[in-house]
C-alpha cells in the first residue's frame, strides 16, 4: 500500500506558475504509474498527466498540454506537476495518484488505487 501527500498549491495570478510536489511512503515499489487529477465542483475528475516509473513515458491532456510537465524522483520517492501559463480554468482541487500497473491502456480515475489528499489550486484573472 503506498500513502500519498501532496503540497504546492495556492493562489496565482493568470500567467503564473506553480510546482505541485506528491510524496510517496509505503510500499513505493510497487508503483507502475503515477498520475495527476484535477476536479471542481459538479465535474469528475480529470486527467491532467501521467507518467511510466519504469520507461519514463509521460502523457497530458489537451487542456495542459504544452506547459506542463509531469516528473518523478525515484530517489525521494515523488513525483511533481508544473504547470506554466496558468488559466483561471485552471482552478481546481489537484490530487497525485499512483498504481501498480504501468501507463498502458486505460488511464482514468478509476485504476488508480492510492491516492493523495488533493490539494487547492486558485488561478485568479
Amino acid at each position: 500500500q503506498v500513502q500519498l501527500v501532496e503540497s504546492g498549491g495556492g493562489s496565482v495570478q493568470a500567467g503564473g506558475s506553480l510546482k505541485l510536489s506528491c510524496v510517496a511512503s509505503g510500499d513505493f515499489g510497487s508503483v507502475g504509474c503515477w498520475g495527476w487529477f484535477r476536479q471542481t465542483p459538479g465535474n469528475e475528475r480529470e486527467r491532467v498527466a501521467t507518467i511510466d516509473t519504469g520507461t519514463f513515458s509521460s502523457s497530458y491532456s489537451p487542456s495542459v498540454r504544452g506547459r506542463s510537465t509531469i516528473s518523478q524522483d525515484k530517489r525521494k520517492m515523488s513525483q511533481y506537476l508544473e504547470v506554466l501559463s496558468l488559466k483561471p480554468e485552471d482552478t481546481a482541487i489537484y490530487s497525485c495518484a499512483a498504481r501498480k500497473a504501468p501507463c498502458l491502456g486505460l488511464l482514468s480515475s478509476t485504476t488508480f488505487d492510492a491516492w493523495g489528499q488533493g490539494t487547492q489550486v486558485t488561478v485568479s484573472s
